[in-house]
């Protein structure tokens, strides 16, 4: 069984909240499994699938009041639901909005804890007539981050530990182990973060086996752009099936020409936001400048468009690139799946990501905002990771004031003035700080 992160966070959750909880993000992620192995410590689970049971969306649509809701859900299952002691999942509860609404009544009377998932919500709970705002929290699920991924192939805490200490102290990695983080890193990015694909592999160690799952998830992403997006199914769809040559191209930013000689950013703009909020696809937007705030400095027509999960952008890829990664071959581009695989692991840490662009001082892969500083990240997945003159020149810029530029790569941790060269599994430990409170209080002496 995969251990996720998002175990831990709903026990503590129910522990120290009252709300309801929410588990949205992509198709085929997990969601339904860890909650139903939280779902196992209640001593009454009642699940409701809300595509699988049509008849129960049109029963409780037509609830009149709070009573005949809890009413028809005891008639929606065979289980005694006692109070105080009963967990009520509602799966899929795009297919009914209704649910979500009337959540934060369904909490007020407490008798019972609720708990929600599904996909597609960012599109399709859009026009929700009463978001309940107190009584609802939202928790965002990925793939399978680095972290995650290591552990479920064996890592254990006294590596990580090991890790997370060169990170900190900023020294080298024990050599054995620097190399064997890197064998599983390639690792990762052919079999990605996806739940089915770790399993077929840890099954199986089958690459081609992996491969077929992957295909199986591409082909269900395409049907459901078709699907819940009929109106702009064929720019979802185009767009969607160009993510891997457009980050294979030189500068790896999307090109809307590729589209439509005539296309303008304006008609696709729908198709890029419904993407994104499908969790189907990561947009990286440009800044004009690597200064705080960095969202008023984005440029709207300007991005990278990543994929949600790397495995998945090597499946896209021609077969056989998958072995030639394991090798670590150097004639092949791996910069696109290298930068993919950065971008889906800083999403998942909750880092809003930006690259920059200036025709003067040239191109930053990432630039992201951590403890109210600006920080450049390269990466670098060839032997010439020393050079990068956009790296310098915003660095000698006496009108940015950064401390500190990231280099991910492949080689071992080291340090060169404000530049970190760091092994590139590190990304893992790049997260934001949510440790500290932020706390401010007024001065009144004087005018009280």
């Amino acid at each position: 069984m995969l251990k996720r992160k998002i175990d831990t966070f709903i026990r503590n959750f129910y522990k120290s909240s009252k709300n309801a909880l929410l588990i949205t993000g992509a198709r085929q992620i997990g969601k339904t499994f860890s909650i139903r192995e939280f779902g196992k410590q209640w001593k009454c689970f009642v699940e409701i699938n809300f595509i699988e049971n049509e008849e129960a969306a049109l029963l409780l649509k037509d609830a009149k009041n709070t009573s005949d809701l809890l009413l028809r859900l005891s008639a929606l299952t065979n289980k005694k639901l006692e109070k105080g002691n009963t967990l009520i999942f509602f799966d899929e509860v795009q297919a009914c909005p209704e649910v979500v609404t009337a959540i934060k009544f369904l909490v007020e009377e407490g008798s019972y804890r609720y708990i929600m998932s599904g996909s597609l919500l960012g599109v399709e709970l859009k026009d929700l007539r009463s978001e309940p705002v107190g009584y609802m929290t939202v928790k965002e699920m990925f793939p399978l981050d680095l972290e995650e991924f290591v552990r479920a192939i064996g890592i254990g805490d006294t590596v990580i530990d090991h890790l997370r200490t060169c990170w900190k102290f900023r020294k080298p990695v024990d050599e054995y182990i620097h190399i064997k983080m890197m064998e599983l890193f390639r690792l990762y990015l052919i079999v990605g973060g996806m739940p089915a694909a770790v399993s077929k592999y840890l099954e199986t160690n089958n690459l081609q086996e992996v491969m077929a799952v992957q295909k199986d998830i591409i082909a269900m992403y395409e049907r459901d752009i078709a699907k819940y997006d009929p109106k702009n199914k064929l720019e979802n769809n185009e767009i969607f099936d160009l993510i891997p040559p457009e980050l294979n191209s030189k500068n790896k930013r999307f090109i809307l020409k590729n589209l439509n000689e005539n296309a303008k950013y304006e008609r696709y703009h729908n198709s890029f936001l419904w993407l994104k909020n499908a969790g189907v696809a990561i947009p990286v937007y440009n800044v004009e400048e690597p200064k705080q705030p960095l969202m008023l400095a984005r440029s709207r027509n300007l991005l990278k468009l990543f994929l949600c999960d790397v495995g998945l952008l090597a499946a896209m890829y021609a077969e056989g690139i998958q072995i030639r990664i394991i090798r670590g071959d150097k004639d092949i581009n791996h910069g696109s799946i290298f930068e993919n695989a950065v971008a889906q692991e800083l999403v998942a840490h909750g880092i809003e990501l930006f690259y920059y662009n200036n025709k003067k001082r040239g191109e930053i892969d990432f630039v992201v905002s951590l403890a109210g500083k600006v920080l450049p990240i390269e990466v670098k997945s060839g032997k010439d990771y020393g050079q990068h003159r956009a790296l310098a020149n915003i660095m000698d810029c006496r009108e940015y004031i950064l401390p500190e530029a990231l280099i991910l790569c492949n080689d071992n941790l080291s340090c060169s003035g404000k530049l970190v060269y760091m092994p590139i599994y590190m990304v893992m430990f790049i997260r934001r700080n949510e440790s500290a409170p932020v706390t401010y209080k007024v001065d009144l002496s004087g005018i009280v």
